[in-house]
């Protein structure tokens, strides 16, 4: 199994890139966020996944190993392949993907072209609790925004509201504030409940 190639652009457009590795041309799967990582530059190297079918060996890359963490989490779903899972990381940031699935929201993931109820309830049910767990644990990586929404749905649910109605609230203020403070997420939930 490849970990990471590096090389120079051969040629790029939104969903591959090849890579001149030393005169040979690697041609790797990206997402549409890799892409505009990659975009303008010449000198690249990218985090590779390799799946070897009986009729093709194909390479996804990845430009950071968070992308690459959730997509290797993705495609162990039942029901849910590599193409999928390249359509859920071109629409939506990891971050996003990551928030949908430990917050519960399906209708997030069912946004996407692919993704239908049973899909989405499927990916939130088999990867929350994977997804949930702290970076200590080597399991994945913990949204920025995780922190201050733990902070906040702590302090509301010691406040003696209900731990579901509050996540969804809270949630929904980090999404139209990414930049809030714990204060300004509890006041306004605090609002909102």
């Amino acid at each position: 199994m490849y970990e990471f190639i590096r090389g120079t652009i051969a040629g790029l457009n939104p969903t591959s890139v090849i890579i001149d590795v030393n005169g040979i041309g690697f041609f790797v799967n990206v997402s549409v966020n890799t892409y505009s990582k990659l975009n303008g530059k010449k000198e690249i190297q990218l985090l590779i996944h390799q799946v070897v079918r009986e009729d093709a060996q194909i390479l996804y890359g990845f430009a950071e190993k968070q992308e690459r963490d959730l997509f290797r989490h993705l495609i162990s779903v039942s029901g849910v392949g590599a193409g999928t899972t390249m359509m859920m990381l071109s629409s939506l940031s990891p971050d996003e993907i990551t928030v949908a699935i430990t917050t519960g929201d399906a209708d997030v993931l069912k946004a996407v072209k692919g993704i239908g109820a049973k899909t989405a309830q499927r990916i939130i049910i088999d990867l929350r609790d994977k997804l949930g767990k702290l970076p200590d644990s080597g399991q994945l990586f913990i949204s920025s925004n995780n922190t201050l929404r733990n902070e906040a749905l702590s302090a509301l649910v010691m406040l003696g509201f209900a731990k579901k109605e509050a996540d969804k609230v809270v949630s929904t203020v980090i999404k139209d504030s990414p930049e809030a403070t714990v204060e300004h997420v509890i006041k306004t939930a605090l609002k909102r409940l």
